[in-house]
C-alpha cells in the first residue's frame, strides 16, 4: 500500500491520547461499544468480554492531533502513525462521496485505557467503535497482537483493514443498522454476526475504491491478501480452535474466517469493478444465509 507523496493529510481527524490512560478496567453493562474482536478476546484471557452499554458518559478530555509529523502522503509512507492518519482520511473521503448525509468520525490513539462516551475501556477489548460519541478507538499495540496472538501475517494493509472495519460500524450507526447487534443473539446467522460481516463488507468497499479517493496511489494483490489473512485470523472459529481446541458455532459473535473473507471480498469486488455500486451490496440482513 503506497500513498500519493504530495497528497495533503488532515491530521485533525485523528487524536493522540497515548500517555493519558488511567489504568481503569472496562465497566460491564449490556452492549455499546462495537469492536473487531471485543466479544471474543475473553477467550484469550483478556477482559474483552466486557461490553459497554448504557454506561455513564466519559470525560473525553483534551487530546492532540499528530499534525506536526503527518502532513503529506510522503509522511504516511514513512511513519506508522501517519499511515493510519492517511487511511482514516481515505476511508472518510470514500464514505463522504458514497453515503448521503455522512458525518465524519474521529479516531483516537490510546494506550492502556481510554475514556469514551460509552464509558472507560481498556486496550484488552481491541479496536472498537463507540456509537455514543461516534468515535473509533485503537491502541496501536493491537497490531502486534494481530500477529503474535492471532497469527495474522500483518502488513500495512492488514492495519488499514482494521480501521476500515471500525468505520464500517460508523456507517452502520449512521444508517440505523448498528443497533440490530444488541439483541444478545449469537451463532453463525445471528444479528451480531450479520452486523460484523456487514462492517467487513463495507471495509472491502473502501478497499475497492481506495485509490479513487486520491490518498492512496497503489494497492497490490499482496495488500488485499494481507487484509484477507487478517480477517480470517480473527474469525470466531480460528480463535476458538486456537484457544480451546474446539469450535462452537452457536457461540459465534463475529463470524467465521470464511464468512469474514467472503463478505470483505463482496464489498471489494463491488467497488473495484463498478464505481457506481452502492451500500446495498453489503446488506447482510437482506439474505437468508450469510
Amino acid at each position: 500500500m503506497r500513498f500519493r507523496r504530495g497528497v495533503e493529510l488532515d491530521p485533525s481527524q485523528v487524536s493522540d491520547r497515548r500517555g493519558r490512560g488511567r489504568g481503569a478496567v472496562a465497566v460491564g453493562g449490556g452492549g455499546g461499544l462495537i469492536g473487531l474482536v471485543v466479544l471474543v478476546l475473553s477467550l484469550l484471557g483478556g477482559d474483552g468480554g466486557s461490553v459497554l452499554l448504557d454506561a455513564p458518559l466519559g470525560s473525553l478530555g483534551s487530546a492532540e492531533s499528530p499534525s506536526a509529523e503527518c502532513r503529506t502522503g510522503a509522511d504516511a509512507n514513512q511513519q506508522d502513525d501517519c499511515r493510519i492518519v492517511g487511511v482514516v482520511n481515505s476511508v472518510q473521503a470514500f464514505w463522504g462521496q458514497r453515503l448521503d448525509g455522512y458525518r465524519p468520525s474521529t479516531t483516537a490513539f490510546f494506550e492502556g485505557s481510554v475514556s469514551t462516551g460509552c464509558g472507560v475501556a481498556t486496550a484488552a477489548v481491541g479496536p472498537f467503535y463507540c456509537p455514543v460519541d461516534q468515535g473509533v478507538y485503537i491502541d496501536l499495540g493491537f497490531y502486534d497482537e494481530l500477529r503474535s496472538r492471532f497469527g495474522a501475517s500483518g502488513g500495512p494493509f492488514a492495519e488499514a483493514y482494521v480501521i476500515a472495519h471500525e468505520y464500517g460500524h460508523h456507517v452502520e450507526n449512521l444508517i440505523g443498522v448498528l443497533e440490530r447487534s444488541r439483541d444478545g443473539s449469537s451463532g453463525p446467522q445471528s444479528s451480531g454476526v450479520r452486523v460484523e460481516l456487514m462492517a467487513d463488507c463495507l471495509a472491502g468497499m473502501w478497499a475497492g475504491g481506495a485509490v479513487a479517493t486520491g490518498y492512496i496511489e497503489e494497492l497490490t494483490q499482496a495488500d488485499i491478501d494481507d487484509g484477507l489473512n487478517a480477517a480470517a485470523a480473527i474469525g470466531d472459529d480460528r480463535i476458538q480452535e486456537r484457544v480451546t481446541g474446539r469450535v462452537d458455532p452457536e457461540s459465534w459473535t463475529h463470524g467465521s474466517a470464511e464468512q469474514r473473507q467472503v463478505w470483505f471480498l463482496t464489498g471489494y469486488r463491488s467497488t473495484a469493478t463498478d464505481t457506481g455500486s452502492n451500500i446495498e451490496v453489503c446488506d447482510t440482513f437482506s439474505v437468508p444465509s450469510i
